[in-house]
């Protein structure tokens, strides 16, 4: 069986993303290949979404009242089209 998972090095100790599935004291073999790190100021691939997604979670009322209002003002904003 061969996996590939992702974690993060602290010292000699690895911290896995998931459960490697093998048995509690399974001697096993680790190939360790460094990802590149982000540029400073940019979030990794797809963390800006997660944030933005869970940024109204706990206050879904208050979301669907923001988008009611951004819709009227999209309507407000529109320019007739004329015939």
């Amino acid at each position: 069986m061969t996996k590939t998972i992702h974690g993060r090095a602290h010292g000699k100790t690895i911290e896995l993303d998931e459960d490697l599935g093998v048995p509690d004291g399974q001697e096993v073999r680790v190939t360790v290949e460094p990802l590149p790190s982000p540029t400073p100021g940019q979030l990794p691939p797809g963390e800006g979404l997660r944030r933005a997604f869970g940024a109204w979670a706990g206050d879904a009322e208050e979301l669907d009242k923001f988008l009611e209002w951004n819709r009227e003002q999209r309507k407000v904003a529109r320019r007739s089209i004329e015939e």
